[in-house]
């Protein structure tokens, strides 16, 4: 058991690379898992698909296998899909979901019953500051986000007794291939008055002038590490503060600034 063991998912990009180069300099021995064929050098790389059951249980085995236990699970798989709701196909909204949290799902049942046999170890869930603030015309990100959030507090009180922390980390604006990556459904923009290309462009442009992937990954890795942890934590001090305003604004006067950030 002298060995520390972390596995983090979405692990060969944006900020699930950094969090690993962080855990790594941590003293921890590094799984990574993705869809890529090929990892990071200096780490164990596992291809992985996070929506399949079976072959997450396969990758868990296998670390379990020669590791002989997991201290830490990044859950960091996961990607964005925009554009109105209305022309939104469900089979697009379904795999957000798919991805971003039933992903996150198949990974924790995988881990959860070593840990607590263990009783050790800590989860740590990459939810979004989009959780507590649902972004227009990326209804489902938003939600799929949320759903994390409530999901980890959840969790968090089942299996506390066993030793076993679970948290979430809420990252704002990170300049990543995130951006690039975001699957745009343009359909419907002229009915919507060039809304939904107006609002994806702020959204992205505020990415590329975010923090670096690379303070979000020593964030991550500091909650991941550190002796105590909140079951919800923002990544950068503009963040912190916004989050924080959300609790005290009512609903409605929230939802008509976030109307003019994102839905003019």
């Amino acid at each position: 058991m002298n060995e520390l063991v972390c596995v983090i998912t979405g692990g060969t990009s944006g900020i699930g690379r950094c969090t690993a180069e962080a855990m790594k300099a941590a003293g921890y021995t590094v799984y990574e898992l993705s869809r890529r064929e090929a990892g990071l050098e200096g780490f164990y790389h596992i291809p992985t698909d996070v929506t399949s059951e079976e072959l997450v249980n396969s990758a868990v085995s296998k670390i379990l296998a020669q590791a002989g236990h997991i201290d830490v699970l990044i859950n960091n798989a996961g990607f964005g899909v925009s554009g109105a709701i209305e022309f939104t196909a469900p089979r697009d909204a379904r795999r957000q979901f798919d991805v971003n949290f039933f992903g996150m799902v198949n990974m924790v049942k995988a881990v959860l019953p070593s840990m607590r046999q263990a009783r050790h170890g800590r989860i740590v869930n990459l939810s979004s500051v989009a959780a507590p603030v649902p972004i227009p015309f990326q209804a489902y990100y938003s939600a799929s986000k949320a759903a994390i959030n409530d999901y980890t507090m959840a969790l968090a009180n089942e299996v506390r007794p066993y030793g076993v922390e679970v948290c979430c980390v809420q990252p704002g604006d990170i300049k990543t291939g995130f951006t690039a990556a975001r699957e745009k459904v343009r359909e419907g923009d002229d009915v919507y008055g060039g809304r939904i290309a107006r609002s994806v462009g702020v959204m992205e442009h505020d990415e590329q002038t975010g923090m670096s992937p690379e303070k979000a990954g020593a964030f991550i890795c500091r909650v991941a590490t550190r002796r105590r942890v909140k079951p919800i934590s923002t990544i950068g001090f503009p963040y912190q503060c916004a989050c924080f305003l959300v609790k005290l604004l009512p609903a409605a006067a929230l939802n008509r600034m976030v109307g003019k950030l994102y839905a003019k």
